[in-house]
């Protein structure tokens, strides 16, 4: 795309021509807004004398929240102007024309300016009458004279229908609508095979070769046959569809569309750069006409999808699986979450570890009064939300006042007749507190699980640790209580057991020995159950205490102490391991176990009968020992 586009486009549209300004500067140029004056864009081009071509710039007024939206190579920080409004866009082969005009469309609608009409009752006595010079409406498109080609009686019908009471793009989408209505099914056998290419086209703009094929092309469409034509005239079919024209519902013209785009845009028979307009069209018509979410969403950029869908379960992590949880934790942090060690001793744990933490993290942050995600993506913002402002779209009354719902991070409102939409806006992203508690998360469940190697403490990331504990304590909980043993009784067949307990003991007694136990055996059922309660209690095991050590060397007894610091001093072990009976493997086992607890890494190496101390931890063993070798 160049410079050139924009500026026809602008003409085009807003009836915006290029002012250059300054004679002294010829390379330099503005558009400006037609109804305020103010500038909405900075055209720059300069002749690099290297490479021997031109190089296009361009700084748009349309907001810098812009290149968090759209990550463009394209797309930069304003070249010459300078604030927040302001977005530099370089020309080349990279820059798409369907991005920049909707950009510069955004520009224009935020310089608009609220104001009233004031309706006299009385018309003043004295009238003074100025004459002015008036523009005379444009002619009409040039017909072929009727002896040379016949013209449908339907589309001289169609061309009366075109009312000239102003140029503006409003003007024209009203007569596109009424035509379009008029010529709803209208079939026509002429094709045409030329080519056209005009921004916004309507009936209208077109002559009577170029109408007839486009109608004989589109009664082919609505075969199911999609056969090559113009970009420009298959926006027309499209144009006509977000107008309700040849659909019969909503549902009907999303349909159409999809049918549209597997058949002239998937089969590459139309231009694939319409793809981005068309989704973008069919999610805003869906908001217009209150379409299903659920039905909606398969229109809407698959990556907003997932960040709304991430954002929604870190906001309310208690009813999102761990799954989820983490997968939205991985999405904002990058890949050294899914290559963290905790995945790799047990990945399905890791997950639901790291669930845990951010589980924990935002209910304890909101209870004291600081909520984590706000902290981290800011709040949900209203912006200014114009559907279907690009297309040839007709709307004759404001539309009634409502809400839409597209997911629960994302939505829609319409108040006298202006939308906003709600989202949360990566430009207001402040990332680096969910970095330090993950990092500080995965430092502790490292030890925790004692996998990987040892992460460095930061003391900038000391107030996450908290948070952390926490998910751990709650983890180490949750294991004891799996561990303890079930004990499941069956009640169903007590009162069978009872009876038959009865009517044994009847049997065995004489006629005076059941008169003496008649109240005994009324009370018995009421013994059962404590009975059972005095059995299970017997059943429930102690926890058992652990055992008290005195060795200086806290987690280790005297042997293990001895065979690391003969380790230390390059001695054999080998006697102690005979006198103590000892297997290498078994005393490396032990004594890693106990590093890891203290130094985050194993120490020992065992190979067969030996053993070996890993030296870059020889400092840290000395030092944990009290200094001394022996």
């Amino acid at each position: 795309m160049d410079l050139s586009e924009l500026t026809a486009y602008a003409e085009e549209r807003y009836q915006i021509r290029e002012q250059r300004k300054w004679e002294g500067i010829p390379g330099f140029s503005v558009l400006t807004d037609p109804k305020t004056g103010k500038w909405v864009a900075l055209l720059m081009r300069q002749w690099d004398s290297d490479s021997g071509t031109e190089i296009q710039k361009c700084d748009l007024k349309c907001g810098q929240q812009t290149l968090s939206e759209l990550p463009e190579p394209y797309l930069s920080a304003p070249f010459r102007m300078t604030g927040q409004k302001w977005v530099g866009i370089s020309f080349d082969s990279r820059t798409d024309p369907d991005v920049v005009l909707r950009l510069f469309d955004r520009a224009v609608s935020s310089g608009e300016q609220p104001g009233c009409t004031i309706v006299l009752d009385h018309a003043p006595v004295e009238q003074l009458f100025v004459y002015e010079d008036t523009a005379l409406p444009p002619p009409e498109v040039p017909l072929p004279d009727e002896e040379e080609m016949h013209i449908p009686a339907k589309i001289v019908e169609m061309a009366r229908l075109y009312r000239y009471e102003g140029n503006s793009f409003v003007q024209r989408c009203r007569n596109f609508f009424l035509q379009g209505k008029f010529m709803e099914d209208y079939e026509d056998d002429v094709p045409w095979n030329g080519t056209y290419k005009r921004y916004f086209p309507t009936y209208h703009d077109l002559n009577l070769p170029q109408l007839r094929g486009y109608f004989t092309w589109r009664t082919h469409v609505r075969r199911g046959e999609f056969l090559p034509i113009p970009t420009s005239l298959a926006y027309l079919y499209v144009y006509e569809l977000l107008n309700g024209i040849g659909a019969s519902s909503p549902g009907d013209v999303l349909q159409k569309l999809r049918k549209f785009e597997t058949g002239f845009l998937d089969s590459k028979v139309g231009d694939s750069r319409m793809r981005g307009n068309l989704h973008r069209w069919m999610l805003e018509y869906a908001v217009l006409h209150r379409v299903p979410a659920d039905q909606v969403r398969r229109f809407v950029n698959p990556s907003v999808l997932k960040r709304d869908d991430a954002l929604s379960s870190l906001r309310s992590p208690e009813t999102a699986k761990d799954e989820d949880v983490f997968s939205a934790l991985a999405a904002f942090s990058g890949e050294k979450l899914e290559q963290s060690a905790v995945l790799k001793k047990d990945a399905q744990k890791g997950r639901h570890l790291f669930a845990a933490v951010w589980r924990a993290a935002l209910a304890l942050s909101r209870e004291n009064g600081k909520d984590l995600f706000a902290a981290c993506f800011g709040k949900q913002r209203e912006f200014p939300w114009y559907p279907l402002a690009n297309a040839v779209y007709w709307e004759e009354y404001p539309h009634a006042d409502e809400e839409y719902e597209l997911d629960a991070c994302r939505s829609y409102r319409c108040c006298g007749g202006v939308w906003k939409e709600a989202r949360y806006e990566r430009l207001y992203f402040r990332l680096e507190k969910l970095h330090a508690l993950l990092h500080e998360a995965d430092r502790r469940l490292r030890k925790f699980l004692r996998t990987g190697h040892y992460l460095h403490e930061k003391p900038e990331e000391a107030w996450a640790a908290p948070y952390v504990e926490a998910a751990l304590e709650a983890e180490r909980r949750a294991e004891w209580e799996a561990a303890k043993p079930k004990i499941s009784i069956d009640l169903s067949h007590l009162d069978q057991i009872r009876r038959d307990s009865l009517h044994t003991r009847d049997s065995l007694l004489t006629e005076e020995e059941r008169g003496e136990t008649e109240i005994d055996a009324v009370r018995e059922p009421a013994e059962v159950p404590a009975m059972l309660e005095e059995a299970m209690a017997e059943t429930v095991p102690e926890p058992a205490e652990e055992p008290q050590t005195g060795n200086a060397v806290p987690g280790l007894d005297d042997v293990h102490v001895q065979i690391l610091r003969a380790l230390l001093c390059g001695e054999s072990v080998k006697p102690y391991l005979e006198k103590g009976r000892l297997m290498a493997s078994v005393v490396a086992d032990t004594i890693n176990e106990w590093s890891f607890d203290e130094i985050g890494d194993a120490i020992l190496e065992c190979d067969g009968s030996s053993l070996s101390l890993v030296e870059e931890y020889r400092e840290d063993v000395l030092e944990r020992l009290g200094g001394q070798r022996r």
